[in-house]
């Protein structure tokens, strides 16, 4: 038995290891207003401020719920004895015992992803996230044993007594691994709520600068991954806010929305006539003062330019985080392996494809995370003897889809004249946005 869960869910247990409240979700956008910079120690802020990550330790920390839960619920605070991820609260839940892979935890946590351990008190980073390292779960590492299915579990799944339950890894690194993506020549796309870009290496390296790798749900590698934090979430954005009429098309012709809407851009050139959308909806850890932007309307654009242009811009940001990736692993890449919801589109494959200029191909699986799970379950079991042999007798791929050479060198002029230019000229008016909006709400004096 192998459990992988999405990432970045904290459960706050009491003493008896009961949950004490429900968990906020990792895409939840609460804040909390505590002054976490005077949390940290003065020489941690020079530390930080030296290498001019100021405004991402901020970013971190207000994201991170244990401030949250200290300056709203105190009382619940109080209470707690554990904070763990959820996944650690799975395993206690079938196993009784609680502790967690050292490569499912991913998010605001006070780790080292190079060792999989927890970091030592005196880290700075240990004060950025608030959590007592006395709260936290034993780390396990991929392949190993956490525990045995209990009695008790037993009676109430019907899964067997005794059963041993494998430590794997995050839900994303379980993708990468279901998609067959286990060489730096070759990447894995997850078009899911985040979109994220995924390459694997045997050396550890920070895919962007201070962004950890993330340990594989095997052992001796590591996932590079880029994400794009609001990704297909996007698409939902869209139809809620601008899709109302082509909801009710959508209905008529019997068509999910995204079919629909996919129907209606194909018609549309690539580059949609000049217009050009950067998906910073949810800012990323190098850039926490971000915004979404929409650059190059006029006349001719309709909402459906919109549309294609987020699908674009999606495409866009995965490309630059395949750039930084290969900075780090001098790798040039083969082809790219989409799995997620998004992938069911042939329009975004192939948009993707175009982006990239590289060979392209859907898993033949729309649950690689799941398959990617089972895999590193059958490995560490023994059933096979490399990820290699997991690959070659569990994996398989789906369309492909050959890039077009006219759009590719479209998207190509727009990605480096255009897309590539927007934050860097925008970065100011990005921090004056963000300050007003802190001014208006009376969170900044």
């Amino acid at each position: 038995m192998v459990i992988s869960c999405f990432r970045d869910t904290a459960v706050i247990l009491d003493k008896e290891k009961k949950p004490i409240r429900p968990s906020i979700l990792w895409l939840d956008q609460r804040v909390t207003l505590l002054p976490h910079m005077n949390n940290l120690k003065w020489y941690e802020k020079a530390l930080f401020a030296l290498i001019g990550m100021t405004d991402t330790v901020k970013y971190n920390a207000e994201r991170t719920p244990s401030f949250w839960y200290k300056e709203n619920e105190p009382e619940n605070w109080k209470k707690m004895k554990y904070y763990v991820p959820i996944t650690a609260y799975f395993n206690y839940y079938v196993t009784g015992n609680l502790a967690v892979s050292s490569a499912d935890t991913i998010g605001h946590y006070p780790i080292n992803f190079k060792d999989g351990t927890w970091l030592p008190s005196i880290h700075p980073k240990v004060d950025v996230f608030g959590i007592p390292l006395a709260s936290l779960p034993p780390l396990v590492k991929s392949g190993e044993v956490i525990g045995k299915v209990s009695k008790e579990f037993s009676l109430k799944s019907g899964i067997e007594e005794g059963l041993p339950l494998y430590a794997s890894g995050s839900d994303k690194a379980c993708e990468t691994f279901g998609n067959g993506c286990i060489e730096n020549d070759m990447a894995s796309i997850s078009l899911g709520t985040a979109c994220s870009i995924d390459v694997v290496s045997p050396k550890y390296c920070e895919p962007e600068t201070f962004l950890p790798s993330y340990q594989a749900p095997y052992q001796g590698y590591y996932d590079l991954e880029i994400q794009i934090y609001r990704g297909m979430w996007m698409i939902k954005w869209f139809s809620d806010n601008f899709g109302a009429v082509d909801i009710d098309n959508a209905k008529k012709s019997n068509l999910s929305i995204e079919e629909y809407l996919n129907l209606k851009i194909t018609s549309i050139p690539a580059g949609s006539d000049g217009l050009v959308l950067q998906p910073y909806w949810g800012p990323g850890l190098s850039r926490p003062n971000a915004k979404g932007s929409i650059l190059g309307f006029s006349a001719v654009h309709t909402r459906y330019h919109l549309y294609r242009a987020i699908i674009e811009g999606i495409a866009f940001g995965l490309r630059e985080g395949l750039d930084e990736i290969q900075k780090k692993t001098h790798k040039k890449l083969d082809h790219i392996v989409i799995s997620g919801g998004g992938s069911a589109s042939d329009v975004f494959c192939q948009i993707i494809a175009d982006v990239f200029g590289i060979k392209t191909v859907r898993a033949s699986t729309n649950q690689s995370s799941t398959l990617g799970g089972a895999m590193s379950g059958f490995l560490a079991s023994g059933v096979y003897k490399t990820p290699e042999d997991c690959v070659k007798n569990m994996c398989s791929e789906g369309k492909a889809f050959t890039p077009d050479s006219k759009n590719h060198l479209t998207y190509d002029k727009l990605y480096k004249q255009v897309y590539l230019q927007m934050f860097p000229s925008l970065k100011k008016v990005y921090n004056n946005c963000k300050h007003f909006y802190l001014q208006e709400t009376g969170q900044e004096k």
